[in-house]
């Protein structure tokens, strides 16, 4: 029985030929792959972040069609930047912000609220205003983690964060459907923030992931580029969370 035409392109052709891709948190590391990719698919990629000089860098490394440089979780900013967004969006990617360490009891009351509700409150500012501007079947990529599942004095708040994003994205998919809503949630992946957290441990942590990991390698920002286009292109998903963390949860 046929269930209808899909949008899965013809094989060996360019898979986003034609369709637009925003990258929220665009100029460095997944986000920034996530747009080299795009742009191999065919894509028009528009690149967003706060650091104007690092965004121009990258804009000119992948052949962005714009910039715009502000703070994703300023609702004001965010809003304006999507209203002037004048062509149809097809899909966006969401990598702004990151975890929160350190003991709760030690937490300021406002880092608290920011640390539980910062990436739901974003996913779902950047849901109601970029909505009108998306096509029908596009999709939304939220990103999570994989690490914070396992319950850790040295996380503090980052647990409970991590489990709010799961069903949170589900319901959201049912809210703004048929455009689609779908959560990566990653595990230690190298990139510039990973190395900002790390500092001086970094080559460390490295290593002790290369020895214990199943994959006996680390996650790169291309690795999980890779799944974003995935879950671009395949029509068929929505709703659910999927991991990328070469079974460091299960180590």
């Amino acid at each position: 029985m046929n269930g209808g035409p899909t949008s899965v392109p013809a094989p060996n052709q360019p898979q986003l030929a034609g369709q637009t891709v925003v990258l929220l948190g665009g100029s460095a590391g997944i986000g920034l792959e996530t747009a080299r990719r795009a742009r191999l698919e065919g894509a028009d990629v528009i690149l967003t972040g706060r650091n104007p000089q690092r965004l121009k860098a990258a804009a000119t490394d992948v052949g962005a069609q714009r910039t715009a440089a502000f703070d994703a979780n300023d609702p004001e900013a965010l809003a304006q930047f999507f209203e002037s967004v004048t062509t149809t969006i097809d899909h966006i990617l969401v990598t702004a912000g990151g975890p929160k360490y350190g003991p709760m009891l030690e937490m300021e009351v406002a880092d608290v609220r920011d640390a539980l509700s910062g990436h739901v409150v974003l996913g779902l500012q950047v849901a109601r205003v970029a909505q009108p501007k998306m096509r029908p079947g596009g999709s939304l990529l939220l990103m999570g983690g994989t690490g914070g599942r396992r319950i850790d004095h040295h996380l503090g708040i980052v647990s409970a964060a991590t489990a709010t994003l799961p069903p949170f994205t589900a319901a959201l998919a049912l809210e703004i459907a048929p455009i689609r809503v779908n959560l990566i949630a990653a595990g230690f992946v190298d990139t510039p923030l990973s190395a900002s957290l790390l500092g001086d441990q970094l080559d460390n942590r490295r290593q002790e992931l290369i020895s214990t990991l199943p994959i006996r390698r680390v996650v790169t920002p291309d690795d999980v580029a890779a799944l974003a286009i995935h879950l671009m292109v395949n029509t068929a998903l929505t709703g659910a969370t999927y991991d990328i963390d070469g079974g460091q949860q299960f180590v």
